[in-house]
């Protein structure tokens, strides 16, 4: 029996609201996370783990899956347009999603998860979360910041418990909370005066991003493959202690 409704990246609002209409009993799934599904050898060796994650899950859930709500645009990668063409080829249900559009610092609506006192693993659970099953977090208390995390969710988030709550979130994640996924301005925001730790996947291509704002703010440029290393952790933990 098909009853899930699987996406990744932030599907345009209108497309997973028409989702809900069609279907509003079906299961949605992020294909985005790693839930240990047996491994699909199409993808190389050495590539992104978020992308390996959505061909593990997609092809495990196919028989399930009413269809694959898919981002292809400026809001997610080019990875997932190839993934796109992969997966039809392979008989999945697809629909393509563009979510670019764009506002003015000024105008976004606020981000209060993002600048909460929560644990920074669940300020990240709770935004991913919000993009299919939308909650009002106007009422969280915002934190002093001492630290920020720029960048996406990790594939592993156990890493995030090495902050401590008075981090803030940066980047693309804060991107979408703020409902504006593509917006590359709010990306390369950071508070200048923030010790801040610059993250991508290993193989993404927001490492560029990522390695010259570190550079440009004094951070920590970090890259991981799938699961942290002692080594990385044993690197964020040094820098927001000497900081």
């Amino acid at each position: 029996m098909k009853d899930i409704i699987g996406f990744w990246g932030y599907p345009e609002p209108s497309l997973i609201k028409k989702y809900k209409t069609l279907y509003p009993n079906a299961n949605w799934v992020d294909l985005d996370i790693d839930f240990n599904y047996p491994k699909i050898s199409i993808l190389p060796e050495a590539y992104c783990s978020i992308i390996k994650n959505i061909f593990n899950n997609a092809f495990y859930l196919k028989e399930r899956l009413i269809a694959i709500l898919a981002p292809v645009g400026k809001d997610k990668c080019d990875s997932a347009f190839f993934a796109v063409q992969i997966l039809k080829e392979n008989g999945f249900n697809i629909e393509i999603s563009y979510f670019e559009d764009v506002l003015p610092l000024d105008k976004l609506p606020n981000t209060p998860i993002s600048k909460s006192n929560l644990p920074l693993k669940e300020k990240i659970e709770k935004i991913t979360a919000n993009i299919i099953e939308e909650k009002d977090y106007s009422n969280l208390p915002e934190c002093k910041a001492e630290f920020g995390f720029w960048g996406v969710p990790p594939n592993d988030l156990s890493v995030l418990e090495i902050f401590p709550n008075s981090t803030h979130v940066f980047g693309w994640s804060r991107c979408v909370e703020a409902k504006n996924p593509a917006n590359i301005e709010l990306e390369m925001f950071v508070d200048e005066n923030l010790p801040t730790v610059f993250f991508a996947q290993t193989f993404c291509a927001k490492n560029q991003l990522a390695k010259y704002l570190a550079n440009k703010y004094n951070g920590l440029y970090i890259d991981i493959d799938g699961v942290p290393t002692n080594s990385v952790k044993a690197k964020i933990e040094a820098f927001l202690r000497l900081r």
